[in-house]
């Protein structure tokens, strides 16, 4: 009797929860095992960690438990370190070989599923590495928020101006969906915050968005990327337009304009590079290090091995413009996950595979509560109404009933009742009450 295929999914992302997804509702009893490798045992919903890190969402809701969703495929947690496509080969590093000190885990696989997304670009600027905090992860977003609010306790305790200036200083590096969004849910969330500090006022507050292109939030087009930057210096953000952070050591940002500014927080958010592992594959890859598709999916030159989302160069074919790639965005991973897969099925039973092609219908952006720029399907709507947008649009994305569901009624709730203004650092060291009684580490922090 013949084996089934082995299909090896790397990523649990987007296009690897929803790839995996189809695969387990489309291939029959006994045809393919789908066996799928993430760092996390979950698909975490990026475009909700802003209203994570406000606390208008609570952060397990913007997260999709994939062994819940994904009960026919075999969830490891895991990270991919090496790939021998030639022996159709995955060498993982596992909690248990990490645990008990082994070698890795080898892994065979009959067709590979590469989509192990993106992680931060970052920039050898002086001081970064040390003190920069990112906007990616559902960890970064809440410990980002507990940051932000442990900043007005710090402001409203001490009587030093300098550390109540750099306290109150909030620097948030890159003018596109994730640092536009973040300090805009921020800013908003500390504003509120301030209400309650008998000596904090939301006017004490240095809020400063760095860009180095000419606008911000080029995905929704000039006019609105215009309004974008009308709105948040409307109110005191200082947004400031082809500049770059030079150097942000010793609590202070030192921008390319020749500006400074003493901060504890710097928020680096400015894009995002493929992920380390797909220079150790061997695989073929553009000068940006993203794997190199046809439009199909499949990876150029590599039989058996296909590829989707941010770490691929899929072609556009729906663009004017010769040679054009898909956006590495949430919409093109969606759809390329289910064509993907669509795509794997049919080479399983022999027949062709279809090529990839989506007219994108927009962009949507929220710049804090009530407020948002929004281009959908060829209209551009401001204010409250593309805010409403952003909500509905993403809710209709997110994955699962369930998640729907808890995320509609966190909603519910921030809208009936005041918002949480409490930063719980503990959460990143849990630890420390205890060691604190027993001996062996400092008071915990309040």
């Amino acid at each position: 009797m013949t084996e089934p295929a082995r299909i090896l999914v790397v990523g649990g992302g987007y296009v690897g929860m929803y790839t995996a997804l189809r695969l387990q509702r489309k291939l029959r009893r006994g045809e393919a095992e789908v066996v799928v490798i993430s760092p996390d045992p979950y698909m975490t919903y990026q475009p909700f960690l802003p209203e994570a890190a406000a606390g208008s969402i609570a952060p397990a809701h913007v997260i999709v438990p994939l062994r819940r969703v994904l009960p026919r495929c075999q969830v490891v947690v895991g990270e991919v370190l090496r790939i021998d496509h030639a022996k159709r080969t995955a060498y993982v590093c596992t909690p248990a070989t990490r645990t008990e000190g082994g070698g890795d885990t080898e892994l065979r696989y009959d067709e590979l599923v590469l989509a192990p997304g993106s992680v931060s670009r970052t920039l050898p600027i002086p001081g970064l590495a040390e003190s920069g905090i990112g906007f990616k992860t559902v960890e970064e977003a809440v410990g980002l928020r507990n940051h932000v609010l442990e900043q007005l306790d710090i402001a409203s305790s001490t009587r030093d101006v300098e550390v109540r200036d750099a306290a109150l200083t909030f620097v948030f590096v890159g003018g596109g969906f994730a640092g536009v969004e973040a300090l805009g849910e921020l800013e908003d969330i500390a504003r509120y915050a301030t209400r309650h500090y008998h000596n904090v006022d939301a006017d004490d507050m240095r809020w400063v968005l760095v860009e180095a292109a000419d606008r911000i939030l080029p995905e929704v087009g000039e006019e609105l990327g215009r309004y974008a930057v009308r709105e948040l210096r409307g109110r005191n953000v200082d947004v400031r337009l082809e500049t770059r952070l030079t150097s942000c050591e010793k609590r202070v940002a030192v921008l390319s304009d020749g500006a400074r500014f003493p901060t504890r927080t710097v928020v680096w958010t400015a894009g995002v590079k493929p992920h380390p592992l797909i220079a150790a594959t061997g695989l073929p890859s553009d000068p940006h290090g993203r794997l190199r598709v046809t439009a199909a999916l499949q990876l150029d030159g590599a039989e058996h091995a296909w590829a989707a989302g941010d770490a691929a160069a899929v072609p556009d074919l729906t663009a004017e413009q010769p040679g054009a790639q898909c956006a590495p965005n949430a919409q093109h991973a969606v759809r390329q996950g289910k064509v993907l897969a669509d795509n794997i099925i049919a080479t399983l039973r022999g027949s062709r595979p279809e090529e990839y092609q989506h007219v994108s219908v927009g962009s949507v952006a929220s710049l804090g509560l009530h407020k948002g720029v929004a281009h959908l399907y060829g209209r551009k709507v401001k204010g409250y109404p593309a805010w409403l947008m952003h909500r509905v649009y993403h809710l209709s994305r997110l994955p699962t009933a369930n998640r729907k569901a808890r995320v509609l009624a966190d909603w519910t709730l921030a809208a009936l009742f005041k918002r949480e203004i409490a930063a719980l650092g503990s959460l990143e060291n849990p630890r420390a009450e205890f060691e604190f009684a027993a001996g062996t580490g400092r008071q915990p922090d309040a």
